[in-house]
C-alpha cells in the first residue's frame, strides 16, 4: 500500500539503473509505493517503458509525479553525469547490463561495454553529484564452476567466472572498490555493496509488474509460456538439457530466489551501509531445485501437465549451485519470504496469465 508517513527519508531520491527491466522495475515499485521520489535509467535495449508506467499508475493519482523515466543508456558518461546533477540521488541502485551469458561469449565486446564502461560512467556521475552509497547488481556467475566441496556458496569461495558476463560482472566490482577506496582516501563519504544473486523468478505478489525478457531464457517463465501455448516456435515443449548428473534425479540443481525477496535484500543493505563501507552478500534460498522439481512444481500450480524433450547435457552447466546466505540473514536479518518454489511459480503464472504478451 502507499506509504503516507513521514518517516526518515521517505522524500529522498532513489536513481534506479535498469528500472525499467525485471529486477530494477520491482525494485522501482518498493520505492516508488514507499513514498521516494524514484528516477528510473534505462536504455530500454531490454527493458520496457511500459512497466514504469504500469508502477506510475500503481500510485495514487496525486503522487505519480514521484516516478520519473529517463531513456539514457549509462555508458553515456554525459548524459549520465547530466541526470545525476539534476535528480541529486540519495542512494544509487546499478542493475544496468547486458545479463546472457550466451550473448556475453559471442559478443563480448558489448558486454563489456555495458558491463564494466557502464559501470565506470556510473561512478564517474556518483562522483560529481556526490552520491554516497550504491549498490550494485552482481551476480554468482563471478564464482564460475565451484568445486563440489563448495557448495553450498559461500562470499569467501573464490571468484573465478568462466564467462564474459561473469568476468565483467567481477572486474566491475574492483573497479567499485577500488573507486570506494579512492573517495575514502579523498576524504569523501562513499558506501557500496556487491549482490550476487542466484536465479530471480517470480513477480509482483499483486500482479502490477512482472517478467518480460525477450529472448526468455528463464527456466520458469519458459515453463509457463509453454503452458500456456505461447512458444510455437519451439513446439511448446521445454528441453531438458542433461538427466544425467550426479542429483537425485539426474537434472541440473539451481537456486531460486523471489524477485519481491531480492528487492527485500537490497532496501536492507542499503539502509545499513555506513560511510566507507563495501560489503558483498549473496542472496538466495539456501537450497537448490532440480529442472524435474521446478516442473513438478510448476504442474501443480496451474493444473497443466508441461511437454518436455530430452537433450544433451549443455557444455558449462554444473550439476549444482546453490548459496549459502547466512552472512546477509546473520548481519541484516534477511531471510526469503517466498522461499516456496510454488509461491514463486504461482506469482509469476498469475502474471503470465493475464499479460500473455508481457508489456507488448
Amino acid at each position: 500500500e502507499w506509504n503516507t508517513t513521514t518517516a526518515p527519508g521517505a522524500t529522498m531520491t532513489t536513481l534506479i539503473t535498469g528500472g525499467a527491466g525485471f529486477i530494477g522495475s520491482h525494485a522501482a515499485l518498493h520505492y516508488a509505493s514507499k513514498g521516494h521520489n524514484v528516477v528510473v535509467l534505462d536504455n530500454l535495449f531490454r527493458g520496457h517503458a511500459a512497466a514504469v508506467e504500469a508502477i506510475r499508475q500503481s500510485l495514487p493519482a496525486g503522487h505519480r509525479s514521484a516516478i520519473v523515466f529517463e531513456h539514457i543508456d549509462v555508458t553515456d558518461h554525459h548524459e549520465t553525469a547530466a541526470a545525476f546533477v539534476r535528480h541529486r540521488p540519495a542512494r544509487v541502485l546499478h542493475f544496468a547490463a547486458r545479463a546472457y551469458v550466451g550473448e556475453s561469449v559471442s559478443q563480448p565486446i558489448e558486454c563489456w561495454h555495458a558491463n564494466l564502461t557502464g559501470t565506470a560512467s556510473l561512478l564517474a556521475a556518483c562522483k560529481a553529484a556526490g552520491v554516497p552509497k550504491l549498490v550494485f547488481s552482481s551476480t554468482c556467475a563471478t564464482f564460475g564452476e565451484p568445486a563440489p566441496e563448495q557448495i553450498p556458496i559461500r562470499e569467501t569461495t573464490p571468484q573465478r567466472p568462466i564467462n564474459p558476463y561473469g568476468a565483467s560482472k567481477l572486474a566491475a566490482e574492483r573497479l567499485i572498490s577500488d573507486f570506494a577506496h579512492a573517495q575514502k582516501i579523498a576524504g569523501v563519504d562513499f558506501a557500496a555493496a556487491f549482490l550476487r544473486y542466484f536465479n530471480v523468478a517470480g513477480a509482483d505478489p499483486l500482479g502490477r509488474i512482472g517478467e518480460d525478457h525477450r529472448p526468455e531464457t528463464h527456466l520458469i517463465p519458459i515453463i509457463l509460456q509453454c503452458m500456456l501455448g505461447l512458444r510455437p516456435a519451439h513446439n511448446n515443449t521445454l528441453s531438458i538439457f542433461g538427466t544425467d548428473y550426479p542429483t537425485p534425479d539426474g537434472t541440473c540443481i539451481r537456486d531460486y530466489v523471489h524477485v519481491a525477496d531480492l528487492v527485500d535484500a537490497h532496501v536492507r543493505v542499503l539502509d545499513a551501509l555506513k560511510p566507507g563501507e563495501v560489503r558483498a552478500y549473496n542472496v538466495g534460498s539456501g537450497k537448490g531445485f532440480s529442472v524435474r522439481q521446478v516442473i513438478d512444481a510448476a504442474e501443480r500450480v496451474t493444473g497443466r501437465t508441461l511437454n518436455v524433450s530430452l537433450a544433451p547435457r549443455r557444455e558449462g552447466d554444473p550439476a549444482t549451485l546453490y548459496a549459502d546466505a547466512a552472512l546477509i540473514t546473520r548481519e541484516l536479518g534477511w531471510s526469503p519470504q517466498f522461499a516456496n518454489l510454488e509461491d514463486m511459480i504461482a506469482h509469476a503464472w498469475a502474471w503470465f496469465q493475464t499479460h500473455p504478451n508481457g508489456y507488448g
